[in-house]
């Protein structure tokens, strides 16, 4: 059902984009905007586009493209309205086995959302919206110039005051705001504000839409009871046709007194209006068509309740319909259907987001109490109880975070069957279905690895793999460092699988450094064909099996490889590493069969193998510019050519495992000519990452942590890991930047940043001028390569 799994000990000073604490249900309400909202709509960004599809039935058609829809990793405000040829995920059950969904346009299409304020061209334009407590809308819109246009309007001519206000957008591009004083003898009223642009002026439209009364506050029995309505939230933000049938909003409101809440849940729809015969015999045309009103329809509502102090909605849409909702209910699988309620006795209860019945609970305390009990006959504390004051829940539904009034952050893991049994088989498509999501989407899979067990990885990874390989080759290609990084981090999990976390990295590395060099060639004329440089590089590279790097390089424009002295200098650290990288893959040869060895996976990878002999054959010929910039080997003979030496061995390997011809064993002679390496060259030690010391892992035996804000997590290793060489960092072990290949000292001077997800660790402050460079770096401003965030580590940090 649901467990805690990380509990944070600190104040905390909560904000929210809401502009009010959980303290405004109190009677305190915040000096300024009670509502506010981001209206960041840029078509190109990637903060948006990873999220905007939705799972269809395997007979459903999907779309024909997935352009547009994959995006950065990174998790973006909530509160985004979104961009132009967009819609948010809409999700539903998966499909069985049997019904041969393959393609992940079968599964997954993308669904039709508008921006609110376009540009030239269809551009999203940048800004943002805000309600404040005197019934005012305020609006500014970001112009790409820099400008700011700023723009203020009344919601409605009579003026109140607004204790509570929610925003949210409709799939056509309008803004929908919600707003309540407070009280629950007044209605909660609505409003459709359209932005637009006139004469370099911001313009605001409001128009009133139906207001509603909550129905418990229209029993005369229960009016007085529940003065204050304390929580008003829209189920979804982003109302497309798909998730919000017929795109209306769908509203949550919570009315409560000092010891109990009652929830209702609401939604406005279009409603024929019954025209009298009188009429339609006047005119027919009126017949034809009968008129439609808007009206608010309840949907659900609870009994009494314990007072609510803190709600939590779902991010991931789910797909409503009965059909789906039967297929979830068959299959035990509830992402995105709970909604979540916490109580001032500390329990929190997992309930479904239209019929409001409960799903699963969460007790704070050692002694559970039954769901049936009520609770008026439950006793009251001595002193006032442990209870969050704000909650959110994970992108996928499967984890729940909350402060409580006390100042502690806490987590709780949410099971994908709220605690049913299931199958292993049934469970492991659940994790592998939500993973092809966020594989597709660019959300962060997270909470996905808290129910992940070490038994399920080898299965989730190969599977994921042959979802991976159904797909088209562009489609691969998009996703093929989004892959890995999902690889990497599910095999964290395993302590057998320590050696595939260092090559996945590895090879997201080769990838970004294959891309990154191979895009400061230029074509020597302007107007070239099709191809670029680095494509006819690929191109030759294979096409061209000569073991002799020279007769590779005369057949490219050596022109097109000419860059500046001092970027070649610059880039002396990453050519350092391929060259480091072919030699010790080279050296590895002779023992390819020991799993305990990283990089052994390379060895039968064309495509890795190929992309190394590129960039070898790019070095070669920067090495004829300026010879410093090459690989440093440490060579027995003076007269011995490295270069050659690697390349010769390392294309006889590729040649092996290339996906243009058949695969075969590579030959003896290859394999005692890598034996002899050694002999001839020194074999650098690569520093691979550590083993990870994240919590993830650790949460696996499913017991509460306790950890507390600015100290690292002095938590003991897992007792099955395997102490394997060059992975086990000691304290005081000189370090290095993983992303500059620099050497950091034993202490480093330097303020760094660590990856929380893979422990890569670079300086905050880049010593480099050059462009190429900073190009490089800007690469991993905000993430690290294998998608993970950074952290400012001390210079304490062991």
């Amino acid at each position: 059902m649901v467990s805690p799994v990380l509990r944070v000990f600190s104040r905390v000073v909560l904000t929210t984009v809401l502009g009010r604490t959980d303290e405004d249900t109190e009677g305190q309400r915040g000096p300024c905007h009670t509502a506010l909202e981001w209206l960041r709509q840029d078509l190109n960004s990637s903060s948006r586009s990873r999220g905007f599809c939705h799972v269809v039935p395997p007979c459903s058609q999907g779309c024909d493209s997935q352009k547009g829809v994959l995006g950065s990793q990174r998790q973006t405000p909530e509160g985004q309205a979104r961009a132009g040829g967009r819609g948010c995920p809409e999700l539903t059950p998966p499909p069985p086995p049997q019904s041969g969904a393959s393609s992940f346009g079968e599964k997954f299409s993308r669904v039709k959302f508008s921006p609110s304020l376009t540009l030239f061209g269809g551009k999203p334009m940048e800004g943002w919206i805000a309600v404040t407590v005197s019934g005012l809308v305020t609006v500014s819109l970001l112009k790409p110039s820099g400008q700011v246009l700023t723009s203020t309007e009344s919601l409605c001519r009579l003026r109140g005051r607004v204790a509570l206000a929610d925003i949210a957008f409709t799939g056509g591009g309008n803004i929908v705001v919600a707003t309540a004083d407070g009280s629950s003898a007044s209605p909660v009223q609505f409003y459709k504000v359209c932005v637009s642009v006139v004469n370099e002026k911001c313009r605001i439209d409001t128009e009133i839409l139906p207001s509603l009364f909550m129905r418990c506050t229209t029993d005369l029995n229960r009016r007085d009871r529940l003065p204050a309505i304390t929580h008003l939230k829209f189920l979804a933000r982003d109302m497309s046709e798909q998730v919000c049938p017929p795109g209306h909003p769908v509203v949550l409101l919570c009315a409560s007194s000092q010891t109990s809440s009652v929830v209702e849940c609401w939604s406005l729809r279009k409603e024929g209006l019954p025209v009298n015969n009188i009429f339609q015999q006047l005119s027919p045309a009126v017949g034809d068509k009968q008129p439609t009103i808007l009206k608010w329809r309840i949907l659900s509502a609870t009994n009494d309740l314990d007072r609510v102090s803190a709600v939590a909605l779902p991010k991931l849409p789910i797909s409503l319909t009965n059909t789906d909702l039967k297929v979830a209910s068959d299959t035990q699988f509830y992402p995105g259907l709970g909604l979540a309620l916490a109580f001032h006795d500390g329990s929190v209860h997992i309930v479904h987001r239209l019929s409001l019945q409960t799903m699963a609970i969460f007790y704070s305390s050692a002694a559970p109490r039954s769901v049936d009990e009520p609770a008026i006959k439950r006793p009251r504390a001595t002193g006032p109880a442990v209870h969050f004051k704000a909650m959110q829940l994970s992108w996928t539904s499967l984890a729940l975070v909350g402060i409580d009034n006390h100042g502690r952050l806490s987590m709780l893991r949410i099971s994908p069957s709220m605690g049913h049994s299931l199958d292993a088989g049934l469970a492991l498509r659940h994790l592998l279905f939500l993973l092809e999501y966020c594989m597709v989407t660019g959300y962060d899979w997270w909470d996905i690895l808290l129910h992940v067990q070490p038994s399920m990885v080898q299965s989730l990874v190969e599977k994921l793999h042959e979802e991976y390989t159904r797909q088209k080759a562009e489609l691969q290609q998009v996703l093929s460092t989004r892959i890995l990084a999902m690889k990497a981090s599910l095999c964290k999990l395993s302590p057998c699988a320590v050696t595939r976390v260092c090559e996945y990295h590895a090879k997201l590395f080769l990838i970004a450094a294959s891309s990154t060099l191979k895009s400061l060639l230029r074509p020597h004329v302007l107007n070239t064909p099709d191809k670029s440089p680095g494509d006819r590089l690929t191109e030759i590279c294979a096409k061209i099996t000569d073991v002799d790097i020279d007769k590779v390089m005369i057949n490219l424009k050596t022109e097109e490889f000419v860059l500046d002295m001092n970027t070649l200098q610059a880039l002396q650290q990453l050519l350092q590493w391929v060259g480091d990288f072919v030699l010790y893959l080279l050296a590895s040869l002779p023992n390819q069969g020991s799993p305990l060895r990283p990089g052994h996976s390379f060895l039968r990878d064309g495509t890795s193998l190929g992309m190394l002999r590129e960039l070898m054959v790019v070095i070669r010929i920067w090495g004829l510019l300026k010879p410093s910039c090459l690989p440093v080997y440490t060579a027995t003979s003076d007269t011995q050519d490295s270069m050659s030496l690697l390349f010769r061995l390392l294309t006889k390997l590729w040649i092996c495992c290339r996906d243009e011809g058949p695969t075969s064993e590579p030959d003896e002679a290859l394999v005692d000519e890598c034996c002899l390496l050694p002999s001839q060259l020194l074999i650098p030690s690569l520093d691979w990452l550590p083993v990870s010391d994240g919590l993830v892992s650790r949460l696996q035996p499913k017991q509460p942590l306790r950890l507390h804000f600015g100290k690292p997590p002095a938590l003991p290793g897992s007792a099955t890991s395997l102490q394997l060489d060059g992975l086990i960092r000691a304290p005081g072990q000189p370090k290095m930047d993983h992303l500059r290949r620099l050497h950091l000292g034993a202490y480093p001077t330097e303020a760094c940043k660590a990856c929380t997800r893979c422990g890569c660790v670079t300086m905050l402050k880049s010593p480099n001028k050059t462009t190429a460079v900073k190009q490089w770096e800007q690469r991993w401003i905000k993430n690290c390569l294998c998608g993970g965030l950074w952290w400012r580590m001390p210079l304490s940090y062991p």
